[in-house]
C-alpha cells in the first residue's frame, strides 16, 4: 500500500494547553510545559482497540524496529528481540491467551517484545565463553527492561506514522503456551504484546486521563503524603472520560480495588515465577 493512500486518523496536534486538558482534565491542568512536535505526539498517545485490516506501508516495519533499538540498553547487552506476528491462525492463537482480545487478530501486526538471554547463551557456547551472570534475578531483570525501553520507541514511532498502538500485557496469562507458539527458546520470555495498525476511525478512540501530576512528581525526596483530594479529583475526571466512552464509571480507586484484590485479579499471572524458572530462567 502506497503511503500516501491512507490518511491517518490520530488527532490532529493541538496546543498545549488542550493537551494538557485532555491528559489530566480541567482541573489538573493549570500548569504550562515546553512543547514541540515529539512532546504532542507523546501527549495525544490512546491506547487503540480498533484496527484497520490494511497492512503497514512497505518500511514502516523496518523503522519502527530501527527506533526501538536506538533506545538506551543496559551495557549495550541489547537482550531483547521482537517478533512481528501477521499470521492470522497464530494471532488467533495468542489473542486465547490474553483473554481473546479481538484487537489482537484484527491489527495487521502484533510485535511481542522477548526479554531475551537466549541469544546470550548461544553466544558464549558458540565462542566457548562463561555466561554464569545469566541465571540472576538482575540479568532477567536487565532484559524485561531493555525490552520495555525498546518496545516505548517503537511505540512512539509508530504513533508519529499516524498509526495506533495497545499493549497486551495479558500475553503473560500463559507464557509457555506463547513460547510453544513462537517456537522459544530457552532463557527467552514474551514479556507483552504490541498491536499495531492503522485507527479504524468508525470506531473512534480518546485519551485517557492520568493521575495528576501532584502525586507522581516527587521533588528532592518520596512525599508520602499522598493527598486525597488529588485522588478524588481523578476519580472524577476518570469517571466522566468512562462516561463518554460509553464505560461504566467507577473511577480509579474502585478498580484499583479490583485489581489488586487477590491472586485471581491477575489472572494465572500469580504462576510467573514458575513459568519462568520452566522457561531456563532461574533467577537467582
Amino acid at each position: 500500500m502506497n503511503e500516501n493512500v491512507r490518511t491517518p486518523v490520530t488527532a490532529t496536534p493541538i496546543g498545549s494547553e488542550q493537551a494538557l486538558k485532555a491528559r489530566y482534565g480541567a482541573g489538573e491542568s493549570n500548569f504550562t510545559i515546553r512543547t514541540n512536535e515529539t512532546i504532542e505526539v507523546l501527549l495525544s498517545h490512546r491506547s487503540v482497540r480498533a484496527y484497520l485490516t490494511d497492512p503497514l506501508p512497505a518500511g514502516t516495519l523496518e523503522a519502527i524496529v530501527a527506533a526501538a533499538q536506538s533506545a538506551s540498553t543496559s551495557s549495550n547487552v541489547q537482550c531483547w528481540s521482537v517478533i512481528a506476528v501477521t499470521d492470522p491462525h497464530t494471532k488467533a492463537e495468542l489473542a486465547k491467551v490474553a483473554g481473546n482480545q479481538k484487537h489482537m487478530e484484527e491489527c495487521p501486526v502484533l510485535l511481542v517484545w522477548i526479554a531475551d538471554l537466549a541469544r546470550t547463551k548461544m553466544l558464549g557456547a558458540r565462542h566457548d565463553y562463561p555466561t554464569e551472570a545469566t541465571p540472576y534475578l538482575e540479568s532477567y531483570t536487565v532484559a524485561v527492561v531493555d525490552a520495555a525501553l525498546a518496545a516505548q520507541n517503537a511505540t512512539v514511532a509508530a504513533e508519529s506514522f499516524g498509526l495506533g498502538t495497545v499493549y497486551i500485557g495479558a500475553m503473560r496469562n500463559n507464557p509457555e503456551r506463547v513460547a510453544e507458539l513462537l517456537k522459544l527458546p530457552a532463557n527467552a520470555f514474551a514479556c507483552f504484546g504490541l498491536c499495531v495498525g492503522f485507527p479504524d476511525p468508525a470506531r473512534p478512540f480518546n485519551v485517557k486521563p492520568r493521575l495528576p501530576q501532584r502525586v507522581v512528581l516527587h521533588r528532592e525526596r518520596y512525599d508520602s503524603s499522598l493527598p486525597q483530594e488529588a485522588i478524588d479529583s481523578y476519580d472524577a475526571t476518570l469517571a466522566a472520560f468512562q462516561a463518554t466512552e460509553n464505560l461504566p464509571s467507577s473511577g480509579w480507586t474502585k478498580a484499583m480495588k479490583s485489581r489488586w484484590r487477590d491472586a485471581a485479579s491477575i489472572k494465572g499471572r500469580e504462576k510467573l515465577r514458575g513459568a519462568l524458572i520452566a522457561l531456563g530462567f532461574k533467577l537467582d
